[in-house]
């Protein structure tokens, strides 16, 4: 199948917009590329993998944290700034795997860096991965197919 995007284009504005919205909150483009790559790694996204790490690297992300962002907690080539980032958007992707989806401890580590708008942009970039993700995943979209 298409991409349900594809199918039904009146979805596309919609998500484009809130691709801005979030692109207006504040955060860096690196952090919210690490972002949307983590997510999609989580997900098994192939097509959502592929496209993110040439984003991240059009947004100025070293190969090196492209390599090891998988890894984000090991590696040294990650902020404070974006381990907080990095850690809200595996709690919010991975919602069932604790009962405290997203801990205080989470949350209050990213507040630490992060305004409530910033916070928001985050959490709409995880959102709007994880809409994506569901949707190339399920309908089994062939990594760069997409351009």
């Amino acid at each position: 199948m298409q991409n349900p995007v594809a199918v039904l284009p009146a979805a596309q504005q919609p998500i484009q917009e809130l691709f801005k919205a979030v692109h207006s909150g504040g955060v860096d483009a690196e952090t919210l590329e690490l972002v949307h790559l983590r997510v999609s790694q989580i997900n098994g996204c192939a097509a959502c993998v592929d496209a993110g790490s040439k984003t991240a690297r059009k947004a100025g992300v070293s190969d090196e944290r492209l390599a090891t962002v998988v890894a984000w907690r090991e590696a040294p080539y990650f902020t404070p700034e974006e381990r907080a980032a990095l850690e809200l958007a595996e709690a919010a992707t991975r919602l069932a795997d604790r009962p405290d989806a997203v801990s205080d401890e989470v949350w209050d580590t990213a507040a630490t860096y992060y305004d409530e708008k910033q916070l928001a942009a985050i959490i709409l970039m995880v959102g709007v991965t994880n809409l994506f993700n569901r949707l190339n995943a399920t309908t089994r979209q062939i990594a760069g197919a997409w351009g």
